[in-house]
């Protein structure tokens, strides 16, 4: 079994979040975004929908940003192109979000700087889904 250097760091804010937002999530359920959101609810976590254009996915009620959910959010999990996501990142840390997790694919290094810097840890590049699988399951 090959280790991955950033499960000691994955490992423990998988099993201590509580409140996931997603951001970009989408009504659709072929989509990827639903698709990890709907397994990550499934898991147990409580899910935050976080698009503008939607009054409810997943049974959850959307928000339009981050800075609209009324209550602590442990973990941002994006799904926007990563030239969107800086203003996330500023949002995810104005609310006290402890992880940004930017979805497979999505790289963006101000971002993860940013939140770095503001003591929250960033992970890039990697899917929720597959890493609470291969983790905690």
């Amino acid at each position: 079994m090959i280790i991955d250097p950033q499960d000691h760091l994955i490992r423990p804010f998988l099993r201590s979040a509580k409140v996931i937002a997603v951001v970009g999530l989408s009504p659709k359920e072929n989509r990827p975004s639903h698709q990890v959101a709907r397994y990550l609810q499934q898991a147990g976590y409580r899910i935050v929908p976080v698009n503008p254009g939607q009054d409810r996915i997943l049974g959850e009620p959307c928000y339009s940003e981050l800075a609209a959910i009324p209550e602590p959010v442990d973990i941002v999990d994006v799904f926007r192109r990563a030239e969107e996501v800086l203003p996330i990142a500023q949002q995810a840390i104005a609310i006290g979000a402890k992880v940004l997790w930017l979805q497979q694919g999505i790289i963006n290094e101000n971002a993860a700087r940013l939140v770095e810097a503001a003591g929250m840890t960033c992970i890039m590049d990697r899917c929720i889904k597959v890493d609470h699988q291969r983790l905690l399951s």
